[in-house]
């Protein structure tokens, strides 16, 4: 399955409006439903446009939608900021070039280096694993030879499963990532070659069919680790600057706590190594 070259706009609509019930916008719910979610001439009244018009946004036979109706549309389809952003990035970027995940410069592999207490990873916009300190790469060795996050997750479930103790949240915004950081441009060749090994998967097809954006910035991450056992760690995101593509993830554990302490462990055990 190739990524959504084609009408991707009109794709996001529809799976967009089919995940919002009538009863979140505001209609009746009482009468059954062949299919979930909004009506195409739902949308297009709650929006403040005529049918014909937003059918036609569906068939992409209107490819210029003003801001106006992208507001409208995000606020009916109950968009978060990241899904409007994605939903308007569909519309006015389809043409620019996509940025290519370079070659990590050597001053942030220095700068991470020399965190020996503190995991930290180098990711491309696809959630390629460019670099990581020595820590982070003793501490994400079940995924290095998969080379990237979300194939991992999807193409190794039994020990994915066994690795990331929330498996299905894992799953579900790795997916929502891919969309929001790699969905545009269209055609990034990366991508479409990702997207089309990880739709053997029924699963990722699925999710990825859901259209769900999401850009993390920070969380927590629940993980088994094969030699020290459970970690429960707080992630931070940054973007590298003057390296488009490239994001810093950074893992700490809370001071004092187990995790910190079997991370010490595994720091000692990799310096063995």
């Amino acid at each position: 399955m190739r990524m959504d070259s084609v009408n991707q706009l009109g794709r996001f609509l529809r799976a967009r409006r089919a995940v919002v019930s009538p009863r979140e916008a505001g209609l009746p719910d009482d009468a059954p439903r062949r299919t979930p979610g909004l009506k195409q001439e739902e949308v297009a009244r709650l929006a403040g446009l005529s049918e014909g018009y937003y059918a036609r946004l569906e068939q992409a036979r209107e490819k210029h939608p003003s801001d106006q109706v992208l507001q409208a549309l995000a606020r009916v389809l109950r968009l978060n900021p990241d899904a409007a952003r994605y939903m308007r990035a569909l519309v006015r970027d389809q043409d620019r070039p996509a940025p290519a995940d370079a070659e990590v410069a050597a001053h942030v592999m220095r700068l991470i280096e020399a965190w020996d207490t503190t995991p930290a990873l180098v990711l491309g916009s696809c959630l390629d694993i460019l670099a990581g300190n020595a820590l982070g790469r003793a501490m994400y060795a079940p995924v290095l030879p998969y080379g990237n996050l979300v194939r991992f997750t999807f193409l190794d479930r039994v020990a994915a499963r066994a690795f990331y103790r929330d498996w299905q949240l894992i799953a579900e915004a790795g997916v929502a990532w891919l969309r929001a950081t790699a969905g545009v441009p269209a055609g990034r060749p990366r991508l479409d070659e990702l997207v089309e090994e990880l739709s053997a998967d029924a699963e990722f097809r699925r999710l990825w069919s859901r259209f769900d954006v999401r850009d993390k910035t920070s969380d927590v991450k629940r993980l088994h680790h094969p030699i020290v056992g459970d970690l429960t760690l707080n992630y931070q995101i940054l973007d590298v600057d003057g390296a488009a593509g490239q994001h810093l993830f950074i893992y700490q554990a809370q001071p004092g706590s187990p995790s910190e302490r079997a991370l010490l462990r595994l720091r000692d055990a990799a310096a063995t190594e």
